[in-house]
């Protein structure tokens, strides 16, 4: 049996023993101590954004002065392996823990500080040369760098994976939709016999529903590129200098070729998170449209013998354990699934991203 050993680090309420060979420090580890409910880990879009978030401000400082540009390049070392997933194991924590987040962002300037001492040969928890709070956490405060975060892994989960994906869906029904614009059905109405329609008719609809989602989604997006960073504590900007939210935004837009920007109102986006909201009101809509789109397809599918049997589904895999040649619609169940899965979660986080988001915030 292997034995751990410990060393000792410290933070505003003293030493604390942590695993010696791990990157984070103290405040990761109360945190571990206090709050390991579960098993859901921030996700990684967030420690991804968050490398982001922490390069861009090492930027806007070096930029400004106060911070040496040794030290700035340091940080945009380490976060590049962060972001390139060299370090996941370090980021332990559950998203059970403080509303604000504060434990998440110790924990990625305590990685960066400590690999940084790693690169440079000081012993880890020396918070040499870099310093999580003075260096890394530089004209920062959860209560703005948090919301950023999420506002940037959101946004290029929307534009990297979730509008391409949808766009590659409409394209493939439109083509066949195209492909099937002579093939006459009947049309029904209350799952009833009605007029009669073409197959490519019905799927042009289908095509033209992801076309408007899309372009919610779309728009949505572009109300997150407003950000609360450099808002610090309550949006005030205490302990940063003039300009560094405008730095910092333009150094991430940079960075991510995406034109993000400061917030002009951050109380707003520190107040609350309308914006996210709002997004995740368009991910239940097309989450919507798609659950229609796939029980439509079950139902067309059905059969085949004592079904509609209109469409003919691929034989991906047998679909029963005892019942030989049965096939299952499992691409459109599990699409189906997923769209519920979507629905819900736009229920917790009307409540949490709204009203509710911290029940006694700084800010209110």
């Amino acid at each position: 049996m292997t034995t751990v050993g410990y060393r000792t680090e410290t933070d505003g309420m003293g030493p604390v023993n942590v695993p010696e060979n791990v990157l984070w420090g103290a405040q990761t580890q109360r945190s571990l101590q206090y709050f390991s409910i579960g098993r859901d880990l921030m996700p990684p879009e967030m420690i991804e954004a968050y490398a982001l978030v922490k390069q861009a401000c090492a930027t806007a400082n070096a930029q400004s002065g106060r911070l040496d540009t040794e030290s700035a390049k340091l940080i945009h070392v380490v976060c590049d392996e962060i972001v390139a997933g060299q370090h996941d194991a370090m980021f332990p924590l559950r998203v059970w823990m403080t509303g604000s987040g504060t434990q998440f962002n110790m924990n990625v300037n305590e990685v960066i500080a400590n690999r940084a001492s790693q690169i440079a040969g000081a012993p880890l928890g020396s918070k040499t040369p870099l310093h999580p709070n003075d260096h890394v956490n530089m004209g920062q405060s959860t209560n703005c760098n948090f919301p950023t975060a999420m506002h940037v892994a959101a946004v290029l989960g929307v534009e990297h994976r979730l509008i391409p994906a949808l766009t590659r869906l409409r394209d493939a029904i439109a083509a066949k939709a195209e492909e099937w614009k002579d093939l006459v059905k009947v049309g029904r109405t209350h799952l009833q016999d009605a007029v009669p329609i073409t197959l490519g008719q019905e799927w042009h609809g289908y095509a033209g529903m992801l076309t408007d989602n899309i372009a919610r989604l779309t728009a949505a997006r572009d109300g997150l590129l407003p950000l609360a960073l450099g808002g610090t504590a309550l949006g005030t900007g205490v302990n940063t200098d003039p300009g560094f939210d405008q730095r910092a935004c333009a150094a991430l837009a940079e960075q991510t070729g995406i034109n993000f920007t400061a917030a002009e109102n951050k109380f707003a986006l520190q107040g609350a998170h309308d914006a996210l909201v709002h997004l995740s009101g368009c991910l239940r809509t097309t989450a919507g449209a798609l659950f229609k789109i796939a029980n439509d397809i079950r139902l067309l599918a059905c059969g085949p013998r004592a079904g509609l049997s209109e469409l003919h589904l691929p034989e991906n895999e047998p679909g029963s354990s005892i019942m030989p040649g049965k096939i299952n619609p499992t691409q459109a169940e599990a699409l189906a699934m997923l769209t519920l899965q979507v629905m819900s979660n736009d229920v917790r986080r009307s409540w949490a991203w709204a009203g509710e988001r911290y029940a006694g915030h700084e800010c209110l």
